[in-house]
């Protein structure tokens, strides 16, 4: 049954030649005549065609639509023969190759074929300017791998000729199985574009029209086949709707995302903020406390435990023990002072090549447990350069301080505007709530 509705969709004399006549309403008749219509508009530039049907192919001695349409242009139009070529008529690859260069050299003008056989591999676009469907495929990706013989780079007369398009002819008929093809094309199509958009939202499929982004309304074309201007005019708002109602889905999860965002850059100012607070507390407690020599310079009264002299060398020596034997096992030990601060040691652990490698690292800790280092907290071999590490790691507090206060003046620079978009309403929800009120 399927078949002879398909038969019937595109020809009558599909089912029985001897039964039916040729009728100027049908398909065959107006392909022809828009066919020729597209021949004398680009005569001067060899404009070419492309005629697909998976249906009726060609057959030589066989009364088949491609061998109709071919008449008609010859007999009706005054089309040269020679002009017209299917492509079932390569029988070598070889003979395929040349039919496709005559094609581009305008020397074919009008090319017919079904989807497996023209649909792919042919790049015979140079002069097209237009792609005519006798018929519709069953497959969505069918009917992109026909239009995609002409519509791609490579198309000379399109792009100077006639404004870098190519023309899509599809040719139905109203209350017949198109109607039907194109409703699956439609469901079909607008699962794999929700597939691929990745808006398949709640695990559910929306049945809605497509919009303009697939390339092809199929709803509408659905109506537009069945006769049912009501149809149609339904089609149509379920089209608004749906684009209203995705529109609306972007705003919503564009909110989302703003205030995600707005959320975590707030969390970092106030972080930011107690370390603020915590290094200004600790540089202004460092500077109340430093003392100086009467040449100006710092003293670095160093107090290790274990060790009863600040002496310079005696301080590096005794470091640098500590960073050939300590052992802290990750955890940080108080080895000593400085102007009150405590001074630590940690150990750290890598494994490579199998084998434990034990690294220990320095620390200041300041009053509001925020630890400072200096040099990444490794210790100089130098005992002099060693014995001045602390004294180094307090004079990096300034800078630190002043980074947080950067930091959260560049992030406070966007909240504003985040905050804009956090507190804005979509404009459209009375708009999607009458769309809704007329379709029911």
């Amino acid at each position: 049954a399927t078949d002879y509705a398909r038969k019937m969709s595109l020809d009558m004399r599909l089912i029985d030649p001897q039964k039916y006549d040729d009728h100027i309403d049908n398909k065959a008749s107006h392909a022809a005549a828009v066919i020729a219509g597209y021949y004398k508009t680009y005569n001067a530039q060899k404009g070419t065609q492309f005629v697909f049907s998976d249906l009726g192919t060609y057959k030589p001695d066989v009364w088949n639509p491609y061998s109709e349409v071919k008449n008609k242009l010859v007999t009706q139009y005054g089309i040269p023969a020679s002009e017209i070529r299917f492509i079932q008529e390569a029988g070598s690859e070889k003979s395929r190759k040349a039919m496709i260069k005559d094609m581009n050299e305008g020397k074919i003008r009008v090319l017919f074929g079904s989807t497996e056989m023209l649909g792919t591999g042919v790049n015979a676009q140079k002069r097209c300017v237009a792609v005519h469907h006798l018929d519709a495929p069953w497959r969505p990706s069918d009917l992109e791998q026909r239009d995609g013989r002409a519509i791609r780079k490579g198309n000379e007369v399109a792009k100077h000729f006639a404004g870098n398009k190519v023309d899509v002819v599809i040719y139905a008929v109203e209350k017949s199985l198109d109607a039907y093809k194109f409703g699956l094309l439609h469901n079909k199509q607008l699962f794999i574009s929700q597939l691929k958009n990745n808006n398949m939202g709640c695990r559910t499929i929306d049945e809605g029209s497509m919009d303009e982004k697939s390339g092809m309304n199929f709803s509408e074309y659905v109506a537009i086949l069945s006769g049912n201007t009501e149809l149609l005019e339904k089609a149509r708002l379920e089209k608004k709707i749906a684009s209203l109602e995705s529109e609306r889905q972007a705003f919503v999860r564009g909110k989302s995302v703003t205030r995600y965002k707005l959320e975590g850059i707030m969390q970092t100012v106030e972080t930011n903020k107690g370390f603020i607070a915590r290094i200004g507390k600790d540089v202004e407690a460092f500077g109340s406390r430093v003392q100086t020599a009467p040449d100006g310079t710092r003293l670095n009264p160093v107090k290790l435990d274990g060790l009863m002299t600040s002496d310079p060398v005696s301080v590096g020596k005794k470091l640098n023990e500590i960073a050939d034997k300590a052992r802290t096992h990750g955890l940080p030990e108080p080895i000593g002072s400085l102007y009150g601060f405590t001074l630590l040691v940690k150990s750290e652990t890598t494994v490579k090549d199998g084998f434990d490698l034990v690294q220990n690292r320095f620390f200041v800790k300041g009053e509001g447990e925020i630890l400072y280092n200096y040099n990444h907290g490794h210790m100089a071999a130098d005992p002099k350069t060693a014995a001045v590490n602390f004294l180094n790691a307090l004079d990096t507090m300034p800078s630190l301080l002043e980074k947080y206060k950067t930091d959260n003046e560049k992030l406070m620079k966007d909240v504003p505007t985040l905050k804009a978009v956090v507190e804005d309403v979509w404009k459209k929800e009375d708009e999607l709530k009458g769309l809704k009120g007329e379709m029911t």
